[in-house]
């Protein structure tokens, strides 16, 4: 009698306990996740920014060295001059 009691307690009451404590580690383990890759999404977002302006940079440089380049020397050294003075010190 006292081992059925035993297995009946283990079964009513052991397995219910057991399965909540891993459920609440699984919703904690879950919730971490969901942090990680907000985490990671604004991460990529800010890069993704960052590299967007650098490509901007990059693209209004080779437009002014273009416009350099098909100009016929008038006024280039001016020109040269004014975007040295203009250029962002990084």
């Amino acid at each position: 009698m006292p081992t059925s009691v035993l297995i009946f307690f283990m079964i009513v009451v052991g397995i219910p306990v057991i399965g909540g404590i891993g459920f609440a580690a699984f919703e904690r383990w879950l919730k971490h996740k969901e942090k990680m890759t907000a985490a990671l999404n604004a991460q990529t977002a800010e890069k993704a920014a960052q590299y967007a302006a650098h490509t901007e940079r990059l693209e209004q440089r080779v437009r002014v060295l273009e416009r350099i380049a098909t100009d016929k020397g008038l006024d280039l050294s001016d020109e040269i001059e004014r975007l040295r003075d203009e250029r962002p010190v990084n």
